[in-house]
């Protein structure tokens, strides 16, 4: 029997401190000269007041487009030029909250940011393996597995079998490290 590794909230250690974007404007972009700032990601409002105080010193006059050019510190999320500062901001709360676990769910929710949070409703768990999951949920139900079967169980079947009928979905962030999390 493996012993499953304790819940945590998964967090990266080395993720950088806020996610940030890169904005550019478009005026000056448009003839021919780069001119934007990295953005700490914080609130709506910091980061329209950052983009406009850019603009503000564009060197084209009255320059009032933007355009996030570049961005990091999101996990893997890929994000629109032209997506709004609330959207932004919604998704680099939920990376700093979950790091790449968000990323992840994220995109398996097909890039719904509200079923993804959903998600959470519903967590299990993190294992070091899905079958290491399977194991502790029946083990938990109190089932005396006699010795002489034990070896015959083949706990990730098990869980592959409960993912392929819907039962958990399994997101894996790392080599020995899933999350799971029940379909309800």
């Amino acid at each position: 029997m493996t012993d499953p590794i304790e819940p945590t909230p998964a967090v990266e250690a080395d993720a950088p401190a806020r996610p940030r974007i890169y904005v550019a404007c478009l005026a000056a972009y448009n003839s021919g000269i780069l001119h934007g700032r990295w953005i700490a990601v914080t609130t709506p409002d910091d980061v329209k007041a950052e983009a406009g105080a850019m603009l503000g010193e564009s060197p084209v006059p009255r320059a009032q487009e933007w355009a996030i050019h570049d961005y990091e510190g999101f996990e893997g999320i890929c994000l629109s030029e032209h997506a709004s500062f609330d959207t932004v901001c919604e998704l680099a709360s939920f990376v700093e909250e979950h790091g790449r676990l968000a990323a992840k769910l994220y995109s398996h929710f097909g890039n719904g940011l509200t079923d993804a949070r959903a998600a959470f409703e519903n967590y299990a768990g993190q294992y070091q393996t899905a079958g290491a999951f399977a194991e502790e949920m029946i083990r938990e139900t109190g089932t005396d597995i006699p010795p002489s079967l034990e070896y015959y169980i083949d706990w990730q079947a098990l869980a592959r079998d409960m993912a392929l009928n819907g039962e958990i979905l399994v997101i894996q962030t790392g080599f020995d490290e899933v999350h799971v999390f029940w379909c309800r």
